[in-house]
């Protein structure tokens, strides 16, 4: 009996343990996972709310319009995202770029340029000019790359404080510069805000 009660009460201790922790799971496990925000750092919820605002107002620009026109796609290459917050968002941003270049790829409108030949020709822009972008040094590559068009972007944040509550507001312009005349083609303003509340 004794022994009974000994494996009992290990158990309900083990259980306890159990469930007295954070618990990992699985998004399919929990579907409600994606809904709630575990940071003020951007997650797959903002991004795609800021990819399907830029890529919807990207598809319904003239400009694409006139790509459509074209007897071949134009060759397009797609630059970083520069990133002009407080925030350390850059594998977020990578991958933002990662859905905007899928979904050009996919859309057979353009062509689009290898990020493996483009990665020597940003890095030496990098270096130039500390991870920042002017239009000129981005037309060279450009031009370099074959490339009629480059969509280039850059994303801003304002941060407030107060006492133990903080939120921050996103902004992200992305867009089209013909290589040729270095003119804007195409700009977008897609925006979103994250906080921490008490």
């Amino acid at each position: 009996m004794k022994t009974i009660l000994f494996v009992a009460a290990t158990v309900a201790v083990c259980v306890l343990a159990l469930s007295c922790g954070p618990t990992y799971v699985r998004g399919s496990e929990n579907p409600e996972l994606d809904k709630y925000a575990m940071s003020t750092g951007l997650d797959k919820v903002d991004l795609e709310k800021l990819f399907d605002e830029n890529v919807k107002s990207l598809m319904e620009s003239a400009v694409v319009a006139s790509w459509k026109a074209e007897p071949r796609p134009p060759i397009v290459s797609i630059f970083p995202i520069a990133n002009e917050t407080s925030e350390h968002i850059r594998d977020q941003l990578d991958t933002l770029l990662s859905k905007m270049e899928t979904k050009l790829v996919n859309s057979g409108v353009v062509s689009v340029v290898d990020h493996a030949q483009q990665d020597q020709l940003i890095a030496e822009i990098k270096k130039q000019q500390s991870g920042a972008f002017d239009e000129a040094q981005s037309a060279k590559v450009g031009r370099q790359l074959g490339a009629r068009f480059f969509v280039s972007g850059k994303v801003y944040d304002s941060t407030e404080r107060a006492e133990d509550e903080k939120r921050v507001q996103y902004f992200l312009f992305m867009k089209v510069v013909e290589v040729e005349t270095g003119l804007v083609r195409w700009q977008n303003e897609a925006n979103l805000t994250k906080g921490l509340v008490d």
